[in-house]
């Protein structure tokens, strides 16, 4: 059986640029931090909200934002003190171009899951890059620390990125390789 490191290992080999799932063993966190707050769900119910959350995942990977919206609408009226269904409507939402409403339901998602676990960790990277989109840096410079903390490897490029210094040195970088590659070009054409 694979650990949590294994796990994460493998996830960064095969997915490195990935924002989403890159953090093995989150998921049991959310769930822990659902039942700490003395919310018993039913198990039926975490069933069902889980099944009409993969089914808009799938919609909206088919290009069905509609339908993935009702679903995620359905799993956030079933069970709206779960913070993933907030997390995935945030991002149909933001697909329909509908970025206050991504950004009320990433405020709701961060705030139920009181900013632990997985679904915390995908809030911060979406209303991160929301941010980012806006020119808002700051804002998003926090919101990819936070989630870096939770162990986003996306996060934590995005950070990297946003980092004037590293910025210039990867575009001196850039050039120098460039360079290389080219000998008898000079870098300005």
């Amino acid at each position: 059986m694979a650990t949590a490191n294994d796990r994460a290992v493998l996830q960064t080999i095969f997915n490195p640029s990935t924002p989403f799932g890159d953090i093995p063993g989150l998921d049991e966190e959310e769930e822990d931090a659902v039942q700490d707050e003395g919310e018993a769900f039913t198990l039926e119910l975490l069933e069902q909200v889980r099944d009409l959350e993969l089914q808009g995942v799938s919609a909206a990977e088919s290009g069905d934002v509609s339908t993935a919206l009702e679903r995620f609408g359905e799993a956030v009226r079933l069970l709206p003190e779960r913070a993933s269904a907030y997390n995935n409507r945030a991002q149909a939402l933001r697909l329909r171009g509908d970025v206050a409403g991504a950004l009320r339901d990433l405020d709701a998602a961060i705030r139920l899951s009181r900013g632990r676990g997985r679904a915390a960790c995908q809030s911060f990277v979406q209303r991160g890059l929301i941010h980012r989109l806006q020119a808002r840096e700051q804002e998003a410079r926090r919101d990819f620390e936070r989630a870096a903390r939770l162990g986003s490897a996306f996060a934590r490029r995005q950070l990297v990125l946003l980092n004037p210094y590293s910025a210039l040195c990867n575009q001196m970088l850039c050039e120098m390789l460039g360079r290389l590659r080219n000998p008898g070009s000079t870098g300005s054409e």
